[in-house]
């Protein structure tokens, strides 16, 4: 049983930042989940939703500014104003603080409608072999079964996790065409049928994201191998990390 800090540890930092990955380093936690998109200009940066609306004082779709626009943004102030000037990192930038933290990486492509896939995946896979990252240490999720199949393609040596909210009946077929290593799912979505089922086909079981251990105690017992948190500190007492 391990645990993930998900978006750095989301309930200490403004969540995708490296203050995120610094803190889940200081609290003990072993992984990180962060989210991967393009800018206009295809820097890779880690940010979850299609706008910084939320997360920064703009608002226009990640996709519409430029790396250098990004960097002008405020992505801190929102959660905290000790946080304030809190830049929006690069892929580069994150790979390098979890190597500095000695963190393993559960990296999710997050992609939109008028993303390019394939795109996504390439720069994604060049800037993994460029920074040099222990394959071992890292793990590509998805809900996007095509960016999958093209990260098999592009870095076959790192393994695949495919995320659902809801599992589907062929999950054992999507599972095979992507060779994948680990099923990463809704924790209030899931069964203990299923769950064992998943286990038995030797895959890894991931959940996200509970943030309370009692919401997950018996799920530990179905074969749950990581929880994905916001609050994963909270699990220090009841788990290995």
């Amino acid at each position: 049983m391990r645990l993930a800090g998900h978006r750095g540890l989301a309930s200490l930092a403004p969540e995708n930042t490296l203050s995120g990955a610094r803190l889940a380093a200081l609290n003990h936690i072993g992984w990180v989940e962060f989210d991967v998109q393009l800018s206009a200009d295809h820097v890779p940066v880690i940010i979850h939703d299609e706008t910084v609306k939320r997360c920064s004082n703009g608002a226009q779709q990640v996709r519409q500014l430029s790396w250098q626009q990004l960097q002008e943004l405020d992505f801190g102030s929102w959660f905290d104003a000790k946080f304030k000037d809190e830049k929006i990192p690069s892929l580069t930038q994150l790979l390098s603080a979890c190597q500095t933290y000695n963190l393993s990486l559960n990296l999710e492509l997050k992609l939109y409608p008028q993303d390019d896939i394939q795109t996504l995946c390439e720069i994604v896979a060049k800037t993994i072999v460029f920074q040099h990252f222990a394959p071992d240490r890292l793990i590509f999720s998805s809900f996007e079964h095509e960016a999958l199949v093209h990260l098999k393609r592009l870095l076959p040596n790192i393994r695949r996790g495919h995320l659902w909210d809801d599992i589907p009946a062929n999950w054992a077929q999507q599972l095979s065409q992507i060779d994948a290593f680990s099923v990463h799912c809704n924790y209030k979505k899931l069964d203990k049928a299923t769950a064992q089922a998943i286990k038995q086909a030797g895959y890894e079981l991931y959940t996200y994201t509970p943030n309370d251990p009692r919401q997950v105690d018996e799920q530990w017992d179905w074969g749950v191998d990581m929880v994905i948190s916001d609050k994963a500190q909270l699990y220090a007492n009841t788990t290995k990390r």
